[in-house]
């Protein structure tokens, strides 16, 4: 899914990455590291981020009624856990798409504080509020900046018609099964006028859709929403504890019982990928929050209906670079972004799978699953949902 505008135009297919181990060396423990707001100068990789957007964010005022409320969260007490892949003896013989992937590794201790968090991902209906309440403008409906994107891409990338820099995002298109899947270009299609508003192109009363997920956010929009209300993206250590639910060493949030041997825990892809959706579970794209059970922890739709965003870069050996301590105390993420095979990428994490995952492709729904976009860019299953620090 890792596709988003800019990614297609750079034509940046990334899935499975390696990483290098680290040499031994003796354990330490990493002090405790807060949380770095938006507003703060010391927000890791800040040098990485668009000041344009940055600085939108930092002149939304906040809602003093949003920022005091507690409703729809869910208190999260915090403790120690074991992060990364999962993989039990039932399991090994599944398809490699299905199993751990090498960014995942090695799994390493973890501490987590409490906080709060959304028991479900962040609405239209409650989007809409905001942009009423304060006319802002998400990145799906402007156009691109060239001048921002082409410092993503290799020097001497040409420039892409002005057609395609248009406003506008992603959704995903079926494709005929003679048509190899590898190619993400054949099924994710950029298309103007695309955004929260217009999430599948139908034009639909906002009305009829208030109860879904919003989705083409960005992560600077998902910010300025949390800057609204008060409250933060998590990071992505926090994610997966959330997701694990209380459990420990599960490959997914409902214990280690396979996919295709339960009840429907969560809105995926039934049928071939991306080929056709059998849609068994009632839904064939976004389902409305809370159509499915909670986790353990009574967090909905924390695994499936829409990836969400986490505060965190994405790097393929941060997992590596931690291995040796004892434990980490509230990790922050790496201070920049590190792919493999695109050294030019600037990308955040993204956690808990959607509606289009099926372990022939991307089994997104496993605890340990990582993905990655774009800060700037959104797509058709692409949401966000946020916590806050205990006052």
């Amino acid at each position: 899914m890792q596709l988003g505008k800019n990614s297609l135009i750079i034509l940046g297919v990334l899935f499975t990455l390696s990483c290098s181990r680290s040499s031994n060396k003796p354990p330490v423990v990493v002090s405790e590291n807060k949380y770095c707001y938006l507003t703060s100068p010391d927000i890791p990789g800040k040098q990485y981020l668009s000041e344009k957007f940055l600085t939108t964010i930092a002149n939304i005022q906040t809602n003093p009624t949003k920022k005091e409320s507690l409703e729809g969260m869910v208190y999260l007490k915090g403790g120690n856990f074991a992060m990364g892949a999962d993989t039990p003896a039932q399991h090994n013989t599944m398809q490699a798409t299905a199993l751990p992937q090498n960014d995942e590794f090695p799994k390493h201790q973890v501490m987590v504080s409490g906080f709060y968090m959304d028991t479900h991902e962040v609405t239209v209906g409650e989007f809409e509020e905001f942009v009423k309440a304060t006319n802002y403008i998400t990145v799906a409906e402007m156009d691109i900046n060239w001048e921002e994107l082409k410092k993503q891409l290799p020097e001497g990338t040409p420039k892409p018609l002005e057609e395609d820099l248009k406003a506008g995002s992603l959704i995903f298109n079926y494709i005929e099964e003679t048509v190899a899947k590898n190619n993400q270009e054949s099924w994710w299609t950029f298309q103007k006028g695309i955004s929260w508003r217009n999430p599948n192109g139908l034009h639909p009363s906002l009305e009829t859709i208030k109860n879904n997920p919003v989705t083409h956010v960005s992560w600077y929009d998902a910010l300025a929403y949390a800057k609204w209300v008060g409250k933060r993206l998590p990071t992505e250590a926090e994610y997966e504890y959330a997701m694990r639910g209380g459990a420990n060493n599960t490959m997914y949030p409902w214990g280690n019982e396979k996919l295709d041997t339960l009840q429907y825990r969560g809105n995926f892809f039934q049928g071939k990928f991306p080929y056709r959706n059998t849609s068994e579970d009632g839904y064939e794209r976004v389902a409305p929050v809370m159509s499915f059970s909670a986790n353990g922890y009574g967090l909905y739709d924390i695994s499936g209906n829409v990836w969400e965003w986490t505060m965190d870069w994405y790097s393929a050996k941060y997992y590596t670079d931690l291995q040796n301590n004892t434990i980490t105390n509230n990790p922050q993420g790496p201070d920049q972004t590190y792919e493999v095979y695109n050294t030019n990428a600037i990308h955040k994490v993204v956690r808990g799978g959607s509606f289009l995952c099926n372990d022939s492709w991307c089994s997104g729904y496993r605890n340990a699953r990582r993905m990655r976009l774009s800060p700037d860019s959104g797509m058709e299953h692409l949401g966000f949902r946020l916590v806050r620090d205990i006052n």
